[in-house]
């Protein structure tokens, strides 16, 4: 699935989103990586880098403290037995429904797609379907999440382990909340990120005493420090997500367990 600028999108792009055109127009809609847009080789280049560090390719273990200053999370809120329910069946329907992808053929053969495929090292493997994720925009179904999750086993094999879903970057807590109620599972996006200018993509590997410069493991945060290393600063990188791993667990705090900590 291709997607192009359309008159809904292109009031949406400022100067400095419009050059980030696969994760950032896709975010505009649901999520980073279920469409995939027409653009130059240099774009595809440092549009990849920043996908690769944000799902995985680089990161692994607890969040440390540069990490933590990029992501926001959902703000936690008093659970109630009625969360507790409404909880419990969602993940009940997408377990179900995820039944069937215990094969990752079976994903392919529903329209899910590896992301990042020459990425062998991925803490945490996304299956991703281009049209359910422009769909979780509109509309929740718990059954049809944007992206299933596996994990790579001892046997070298990749293992079901649960299901993301998607919404994008501006919407409200109470959006959020009515898909997955935020007392029970922590959202997060990806924020205050520096990145390397358009056209420096080799600048990706760059460190300083020890730490990256660019990317979600850096300790630049803010618009100033980035301009100081002649970077592009993104205040938000790419929209909404939760894990639901419900092949992880039967209990709600393991299957919405905030695993970015």
């Amino acid at each position: 699935m291709t997607l192009e600028l359309s008159n809904y999108t292109k009031p949406m792009l400022n100067a400095k989103s419009a050059t980030l055109t696969l994760p950032i127009l896709a975010a505009l809609l649901a999520f980073p990586h279920q469409a995939t847009a027409q653009t130059p080789a240099g774009d595809g280049v440092r549009t990849s880098g920043m996908a690769e560090h944000a799902m995985g390719g680089t990161m692994s273990g607890p969040m440390d403290e540069n990490m933590m200053k990029h992501m926001q999370l959902t703000p936690p809120r008093t659970p109630t037995h009625a969360d507790s329910l409404r909880a419990t069946r969602v993940a009940a329907e997408l377990k179900l429904a995820l039944a069937k992808y215990q094969d990752t053929a079976a994903a392919v053969a529903d329209g899910y797609k590896m992301f990042l495929p020459n990425v062998k090292t991925q803490r945490i493997y996304h299956f991703t379907n281009n049209r359910r994720g422009l769909l979780a925009a509109f509309h929740f179904d718990a059954a049809k999440p944007t992206s299933i999750l596996y994990k790579r086993g001892a046997d070298g094999k990749l293992h079901l382990v649960g299901a993301m879903y998607t919404l994008g970057k501006n919407a409200s807590l109470d959006r959020l909340d009515a898909r997955v109620p935020l007392s029970i599972a922590r959202w997060h996006k990806h924020v205050n990120w520096c990145l390397p200018a358009k056209g420096e993509e080799a600048r990706w590997t760059e460190q300083k005493n020890g730490k990256p410069v660019f990317g979600p493991e850096s300790p630049i945060a803010t618009e100033r420090e980035c301009d100081a290393v002649h970077g592009d600063f993104q205040p938000t990188v790419f929209g909404w997500m939760l894990h639901a791993n419900v092949y992880e667990g039967a209990d709600l705090h393991t299957i919405f367990a905030d695993d970015h900590e």
